[in-house]
């Protein structure tokens, strides 16, 4: 029985295949799989890294995916890949969780938030070191729904995910 449901999983998916002998219905078969566990992973590690996250965040995405797609295309080797897959979202979650509860840790793995704009003046050092522009500085601030007038904004902070955080002077709030 058990030898049975094994080669049928080994003829279904390609399992004794190289990547380049592969068909169409062993990929499809590869593909449904690892979406499968892919989308088991990322429910059971965290999700957050499919959002707009940290460098951290981002970085797995790719590598994750990098990873997964060779299952898929027969590139490397079936279930250790789906195991080095599983390892990159423990990893993740891991560094998370020590991030979580060690700030100088999280910034370590996650970047740290930089003050671009303070009390109404623009801090040039921090922005020349962000690589952010006069111009990206006034198109974050119109996105957050406020008038390009550097005077009027309190702070603007490039947080650790790439967003820019604009908080208007408390003047500014009632009208």
């Amino acid at each position: 029985m058990i030898d049975s449901i094994t080669s049928a999983i080994t003829a279904l998916l390609g399992l004794d295949l190289k990547g380049e002998d592969l068909g169409v219905w062993h990929m499809t078969a590869r593909g449904v799989v690892v979406f499968i566990v892919a989308i088991t992973l990322i429910r059971i590690g965290d999700k957050r890294f499919m959002g707009r996250n940290t460098a951290l965040d981002v970085m797995l995405g790719f590598v994750f995916g990098s990873v997964m797609s060779r299952a898929i295309t027969g590139n490397s080797p079936f279930f250790p890949t789906l195991a080095a897959g599983t390892v990159l979202v423990v990893m993740h979650w891991l560094l998370s969780f020590i991030a979580f509860h060690s700030d100088r840790f999280g910034t370590m793995v996650k970047g740290d938030r930089r003050l671009l704009i303070d009390g109404g003046e623009i801090n040039w050092k921090e922005m020349k070191h962000s690589h952010i522009s006069r111009n990206d500085l006034d198109q974050a601030i119109r996105s957050s729904g406020h008038q390009p007038d550097i005077e009027k904004i309190e702070s603007a902070i490039l947080e650790r995910n790439g967003d820019i955080s604009v908080i208007p002077k408390s003047a500014d709030l009632d009208s």
